[in-house]
């Protein structure tokens, strides 16, 4: 992973993890000063966010996290339903046995921490799905999916309804059930019925501002842990 790659995903996951609220500014020199990098590598992993939908790039302004409105999170979940369809119906009855263990050992995770950690929550459910996406070994399915998952939990950040987490796992219980028995129609009537259900938690939460070098620092540590620094 380069040092651009690493910091897009810090940053990334401080975003669905609710660190960085949707508004916040992101300026590069503070980004640059977290994790001890350069602006140039901070500006290139912003430009990536922004590709996601997860960043604005304003002109003159700067990097904001994004703050999609209801109507354009309605818009996504329909782009998101259409394409994880999709997903489903190219991977029933085609998941190898690593594959199979790999998903349910992440749905075992996924209720753990349910009702417990809400923005954990949501990056484990977002990321069962991204899972599932790879796993297609499709390049320009894997992309769309990604950056529409990644637009969706942060829609999920900003509006989420309180719910049961295991309600979530539950459905991905039931969708790794139906590929595994190689039900393509099942398996996608499931998956289109399970993002019905999550895009049907929503409420208007108003985000509060922080700093961004705090908000960012136990993130850095952590990369800093992961590179052995």
């Amino acid at each position: 992973m380069s040092r651009t790659e690493a910091v897009h995903e810090a940053l990334r996951q401080a975003i669905i993890e609710q660190k960085l609220r949707p508004g916040a500014k992101l300026p590069e020199d503070a980004i640059g000063e977290t994790f001890g990098t350069s602006r140039t590598i901070a500006r290139e992993a912003l430009g990536r966010l922004a590709v996601e939908g997860l960043v604005n790039l304003l002109p003159n302004r700067g990097a904001f996290v994004a703050n999609p409105s209801l109507e354009e999170a309605h818009d996504a979940f329909l782009v998101r339903r259409s394409l994880e369809r999709t997903v489903a119906e190219c991977l029933a009855g085609r998941l190898t046995a690593d594959a199979r263990a790999t998903l349910r050992a992440h749905v075992e995770r996924e209720k753990e921490v349910a009702g417990h950690n809400e923005p954990e929550s949501i990056r484990l459910a977002g990321e069962f799905h991204l899972v599932l996406a790879r796993l297609t070994e499709r390049p320009l399915l894997i992309r769309y999916v990604t950056e529409v998952v990644s637009r969706c939990s942060l829609i999920l950040a900003m509006y989420a309804r309180p719910h049961s987490a295991d309600c979530g796992a539950t459905e991905h219980e039931e969708i790794l059930a139906a590929l595994v028995e190689g039900d393509a129609g099942q398996a996608a009537d499931l998956m289109g019925s399970h993002l019905d259900h999550v895009a049907g938690r929503a409420l208007l939460k108003p985000p509060p501002e922080t700093d961004v070098r705090n908000i960012l620092a136990p993130f850095a540590e952590r990369l800093r842990v992961i590179e052995g620094r």
